[in-house]
Parts: structure tokens; sequence; C-alpha cells
């Protein structure tokens, strides 16, 4: 009872704690922007479980509890240095930027990096080969990314098209950009089962879909069947687009950032 009393006998809130607070809030933030959509969430949830767990521990009179929590947060540090090493080079790479710098740099790259998807799209649909590509856009889609094979490579038109070649082992799957890079290819989606698509739709166009139903990703397909463009985002998929009206769409959706119900 004399640490819940404790709680309300503070002193008075100056600037400074104002600063701490928002400081702190600012580093939490970019830390959960870049654990999303990876395996790093389901351990920060069991860290926030072990630390409730040793809090509680602590108000009641649970020593083997107590014991055992503190025994293995001694290792936890090692733990989390060793199986996330790459990353924590990225957050500190990611933190070293300078931000107003990196919001004109990236918006660069993203003109640059629309244009070589499309140049791919264009290339692909008149030579009838099929194609996937995702853009992610703030949510994450980490977990996909690793279930493909990482590549972590220079967006081009050449790149793209040289992957989806019908005889390369990388055709199969998605190719997935990720911060204006090519961050892993032959990737495996989850394929929409909505009733509201025509039966026609292969694989790709169905993977495509269930990818943007789950997250405000876009997803750029090639039939190898008919040789058109669609572009699949919110759930939804704009088939027969002409390479302008796909430069468009992904300059509205990516560079500008609409949000999936606009």
């Amino acid at each position: 009872m004399d640490r819940v009393l404790d709680l309300f006998k503070r002193p008075p809130i100056t600037g400074w704690d104002v600063l701490d607070i928002l400081i702190v809030s600012v580093l939490i933030y970019e830390a959960l922007k870049l654990i999303r959509g990876t395996r790093a969430v389901q351990m920060v949830i069991g860290s926030v479980l072990v630390l409730i767990l040793f809090s509680f521990s602590n108000f009641f009179p649970l020593q083997t509890v107590n014991w055992l929590v503190r025994s293995v947060l001694l290792y936890v540090g090692f733990a989390v240095i060793v199986l996330f090493q790459s990353d924590i080079r990225r957050a500190l790479a990611h933190l070293g930027r300078v931000p107003g710098l990196r919001s004109l740099g990236r918006s660069e790259r993203t003109k640059d990096t629309i244009e070589d998807v499309v140049t791919a799209a264009e290339l692909l649909a008149k030579d009838r080969k099929g194609a996937l590509m995702v853009i992610e856009r703030e949510i994450g889609v980490r977990n996909y990314i690793e279930s493909g094979i990482p590549l972590d490579a220079t967006v081009s038109y050449d790149l793209l098209t040289t992957i989806f070649e019908p005889k390369t082992r990388l055709h199969d799957g998605a190719v997935i950009i990720q911060e204006d890079r090519v961050a892993a290819a032959a990737c495996f989606l989850p394929l929409s089962t909505s009733p509201k698509f025509d039966r026609d739709l292969g694989t790709r166009h169905r993977a495509a879909i269930g990818l943007t139903e789950e997250c405000d990703a876009v997803a750029i397909v090639v039939s190898e069947e008919r040789g058109e463009i669609s572009l699949a985002y919110a759930g939804r998929l704009d088939r027969r687009l002409s390479p302008d009206d796909l430069r468009s769409r992904l300059q509205s959706l990516v560079l500008f950032g609409k949000s999936r119900h606009e």
C-alpha cells in the first residue's frame, strides 16, 4: 500500500520532464516502426509478459518466480544481440540519418523505383511473361520476405525482368520491394478466398489480392496468358492497365502515400 501511495507523491512536472517523455516516446515509436512485420514483435510481446510477471512477483511473496525471472533476465541482453544483430545494425543506421535529407532522398529513390517497376511490367507484358511484384508501404511485410530468397539488391528493370524469366529458379512467387530495394524473390503470399472476383483469376492475381487484404502494400501482376497488367491494393484489383495508368496509380499510392480507403 505504501508503494501505491508513493506513486502520488511526485514533484511537479517541469519542461525537462515533458522533453524527457517526448524523447522516449519518439524512440519507442521508431523502434516499433523498425520491428513491425518481423518476428521481433513476438519477442517484444514475450518480454512485456516477463516484465509483468516480474512486477507481479515483487508485489506478492512469489520468491521462486522472482528468482527465476531475474536469472533469465541476465541472459536476455546477450540473446537479443545474437538473434537480432542485423535488426540492431539497421536500427542504428536508421537513427543516424538526418530526417530532412532522408525524406528528400527517399522521394527521389521512390520515383526511380516506380519507373523501373513500370518499365519491367511493360516489358514482361509485351513478352507474355508472368510476374508478381509487391511494394511495401506503411505496414511491414517482413514475414513474407522471410518466406523467399533474400536479395537486398538495387531495384532495376533489368533485375526484375531477369528474375521472372520462366527458366530461372526465382520466377515462381513474388518479388518484394522494401525501402526502394529488392528485399527478396520467390516469396509466398496468402491467396484470397473472396468470392467477388472472377474464377478465371490465376494464382498470382489471388496472391496479390490476398496480400493487400491483410496490409496496405500494393502488388503489380503481369498475366502471361493475356499479357495484361493489373494492380492490387486494399483488397481490390484494377485490370488491363496501360503503363501510364500503372505509373499514375503507383505514384498516387506509393509516392504520395494515399490511404487504402482513398
